[in-house]
């Protein structure tokens, strides 16, 4: 026989949702996974009929009186319900009966299961593509030391002076382009930790972005003042953000948008899954522009070293952006349509993060 008392410790614990109903339909017991998806208070549905909180297709409410009845168990795949909150999730549910006339209902949201292998095929293909670009950039950094040593000396043997300009071109376009191998590799020093408020770092690179815009762009804050402060490298979270609303800047001023707007909006998550690592407590930061919005085709690779829209765009950027919010054990999302881009940057708050170089 199920008792909630010796039970209640473990069902807490569970990454699953897990309902109790009895035989009315009505909440005896909702763990915190259960409440964090169906977005309500167990305090708040205790003794009510779940389905006058959580929208069920009439399909489920029929099966789940049907086991009621039959006291068979029975699972369904893909089930769609709408919260209090009116979002639509798409869900896996088992649903086993009781001995005192109850059910149990073990539930596990496909949304969240997607988005977990969406992520990790995200970093493991970043991660694939960092590590191509890190070796072709270390094999092109060696030649390009010998081509610019090589014009150095022969610039010292020519005696005619107006040779001169000639290595001079060598030499510059051999510095450019160990410069952009330097970008290609990102950030190389050991990272600096100290105590990040984020919402002071928005701040500095609004400033920035503000101030590089003639102050044309109108700036929306939405913070979540409850986010505590985390350990970080200061000025890599900087650039990346940076390199975020520049693009952003840059988008809506060759689009020449009108009444162009950045909304900033900072979130704390719980329990969120990252890849295949799951974390306690996460700081969301949302930068959402109103310009034209970045091509399909461009979407799933705009994360890729040397991947643009713009004509005059690097394709560094964003590339950079992704792999210090990797070195911090987050992950940067993308999202966008005619008139919204969105960019999410996830970041876990916990103290214990070793940040990596």
């Amino acid at each position: 026989m199920f008792s909630l008392d010796t039970s209640k410790q473990t069902l807490e614990n569970l990454t699953t949702s897990v309902v109790m109903l009895d035989k009315e339909l009505r909440v005896k017991y909702m763990n915190p996974a259960a409440e964090m998806l169906l977005q309500i208070s167990y305090r708040r549905l205790r003794g009510k009929p779940l389905t006058e909180c959580v929208v069920f297709a009439e399909d489920d409410v029929r099966l789940l009186k049907d086991a009621l009845k039959t006291s068979h168990p029975f699972s369904k795949r893909e089930a769609r319900i709408v919260t209090i909150l009116s979002n639509e999730l798409l869900i896996d549910y088992s649903v086993n009966p009781l001995s005192n006339s109850g059910l149990l209902l073990e539930i596990q949201a496909r949304d969240r299961l997607m988005r977990i292998e969406r992520e990790e095929e995200l970093l493991n293909r970043h991660a694939t593509a960092r590590s191509l670009v890190r070796g072709l950039a270390h094999e092109i950094k060696n030649p390009l030391g010998g081509i610019r040593g090589a014009a150095q000396l022969l610039e010292r043997e020519l005696d005619n002076p107006e040779l001169h300009d000639y290595t001079r071109v060598i030499i510059e376009e051999a510095d450019r382009l160990r410069n952009l191998v330097d970008r290609l590799l990102g950030p190389h020093n050991l990272p600096r930790i100290e105590e990040i408020n984020v919402h002071a770092l928005l701040e500095r690179v609004c400033s920035l972005v503000d101030v590089e815009s003639n102050h044309l762009i109108r700036f929306v804050r939405d913070y979540d003042p409850s986010i505590p402060e985390f350990l970080g490298d200061k000025e890599q979270l900087i650039q990346a953000i940076l390199n975020i609303l520049r693009n952003a800047m840059q988008a809506l001023q060759e689009a020449s948008t009108p009444e162009p707007s950045i909304l900033l909006r900072t979130r704390a998550h719980r329990q969120v899954t990252l890849g295949s690592e799951r974390h306690r407590l996460v700081c969301s930061i949302e930068i959402i522009d109103n310009g034209p919005g970045i091509p399909e085709d461009l979407v799933s690779s705009i994360f890729y070293p040397m991947v643009t829209g713009r004509a005059e765009g690097s394709g560094l950027g964003l590339s950079i952006a992704q792999a210090i919010i990797n070195r911090h054990k987050g992950l940067i999302e993308c999202s966008s349509e005619p008139g919204q881009t969105r960019f999410q940057l996830l970041i876990p708050l916990e103290q214990n993060n070793e940040i990596t170089g």
